[in-house]
């Protein structure tokens, strides 16, 4: 991502959830979408499972993934999978979305591992949302398609608004 001022290359603050140009130094604070992701924009060298295009560096929360600029995809290490889910579920105030029914058509898609390229598992999430998810059990990485991640926050249940 470049500069809106000066056109220079934005990087990474470390730990924060924004951009700094060393160039002109201004700061650049990226909107996050609809699953709570922020753009940070650094090339990786692992590409999207379903579109093919480059994933980049993002975050939620302050926690590190990897999003695709097209498809807005979120591949996150399963173990952060369940810290941003926990906590988001807990922070999570809004009025319970009703549940969509699970699209059963999703369980039939193969996609690989953006890391090892071996075929990912494809399987309901066994938590709330009704979701399709994948996830690698070689590398620890787990694929959310885009809105999965805020179906999964904002469903029903007791651990939701448990930090207010």
């Amino acid at each position: 991502m470049n500069c809106e001022n000066c056109g220079a290359p934005l990087n990474p603050v470390p730990g924060r959830d924004y951009l700094f140009c060393d160039h002109c130094g201004s700061f650049h604070f990226p909107i996050a979408n609809r699953d709570g992701v922020r753009l940070l924009g650094e090339s990786s060298n692992m590409v999207c499972p379903i579109c093919r295009e480059d994933l980049v560096s993002g975050t939620v929360d302050e926690v590190k993934l990897l999003t695709c600029n097209k498809c807005h995809g979120i591949l996150v290490p399963s173990w952060n999978f369940y810290t941003i889910v926990r906590y988001l579920r807990a922070e999570y105030a809004e009025k319970d979305r009703p549940p969509r029914p699970l699209n059963k058509e999703e369980l039939q898609r193969g996609i690989s591992c953006p890391s090892c390229r071996q075929p990912m598992d494809t399987h309901p999430y066994y938590g709330p949302g009704n979701v399709v998810i994948d996830n690698c059990g070689r590398c620890g990485l787990v694929w959310l398609d885009f809105g999965e991640l805020d179906r999964i926050i904002s469903a029903a249940g007791r651990d939701r608004g448990s930090l207010l």
